[in-house]
């Protein structure tokens, strides 16, 4: 098939063009301001504020599927506009829609959100995702809209990083014991978007770990299987803090891992297995 992962060169993104590549797929992928090092890609520029550049790069690639992964968690015009640029253009060009949305635009009040559930987001980041959702629905209805979590890998996500700082000392912080989600493994996640671009599933899909564990479990788990000193890492309650956000948000997956052949494993399995 034909793909153009827009937002290539982002962590999510990277690994879904080199799934891609390892499959044989013909893909393309965006990026900002530097391209990826995934062989086997065509890099191309993109900012996706910009609709006409948008509309260009797409009707030009004319992809079978278009992954948007491409977001800045403190630029509405690049999360929402930008995803609603993308989903007109990829519907002009008949392109197949897979849109990536986030956890965040969820307050945590109900805790427990499946599929059904309603966003209602409290944070400027969850509002414009809950903004994109909305454009992609009404612009490209035969999309999919795949809701995930806390994105971990083998030791390059940001979170990931950040433990490394703090077990270390070269950061300064805390991990919170009372923020809670459920973290998926990058591998997992791009998987699954790829079997939904390839499938005839449209709507809210979501794509997330089985494990509900805190951002300080989380910690101690990476930090055990990267051989550091868990003990040096510092905890906290979130409630005692002023730092905004849902605080317990965990996304049931029921219903999309019915839908799949990948298996979407819990962070206590996919960190632990190193040591097994």
């Amino acid at each position: 098939m034909r793909f153009l992962i827009v937002g290539g060169s982002g962590f999510l993104g990277s690994e879904l063009a080199r799934q891609c590549s390892v499959a044989k797929h013909e893909v393309a992928a965006t990026y900002l301001t530097r391209p990826g090092e995934t062989a086997g890609v065509e890099w191309l520029p993109l900012d996706v504020r910009r609709r006409e550049d948008v509309d260009a790069l797409i009707g030009a690639f004319r992809p079978e599927v278009v992954i948007n992964a491409a977001y800045r968690q403190t630029d509405w015009a690049t999360t929402a506009m930008g995803a609603a640029n993308v989903a007109l253009a990829a519907s002009a060009a008949y392109g197949r829609l897979v849109h990536v949305s986030s956890d965040v635009v969820f307050s945590g009040a109900a805790i427990r959100y499946d599929e059904t559930c309603v966003p209602d987001p409290i944070t400027p980041y969850g509002a414009a995702k809950a903004a994109a959702e909305t454009a992609v629905h009404v612009i490209a209805p035969t999309a999919v809209i795949a809701r995930t979590s806390l994105i971990i890998g083998d030791g390059d996500s940001p979170h990931e990083a950040l433990v490394h700082s703090l077990a270390t000392g070269r950061a300064r912080g805390m991990l919170f014991t009372d923020d809670v989600r459920c973290p998926v493994h990058v591998v997992d996640l791009a998987a699954a978007l790829l079997e939904l671009a390839a499938s005839e599933y449209h709507g809210i899909h979501h794509v997330a770990g089985t494990d509900a564990v805190s951002r300080y479990e989380l910690g101690l788990l990476i930090a055990r299987r990267d051989g550091l000193d868990a003990d040096q890492l510092p905890s906290g309650r979130r409630a005692d803090t002023d730092v905004p956000g849902p605080m317990d948000v965990r996304l049931e997956c029921g219903m999309t891992q019915r839908r799949l052949r990948t298996r979407l494993r819990g962070a206590r399995q996919f960190l632990g297995e190193v040591h097994r």
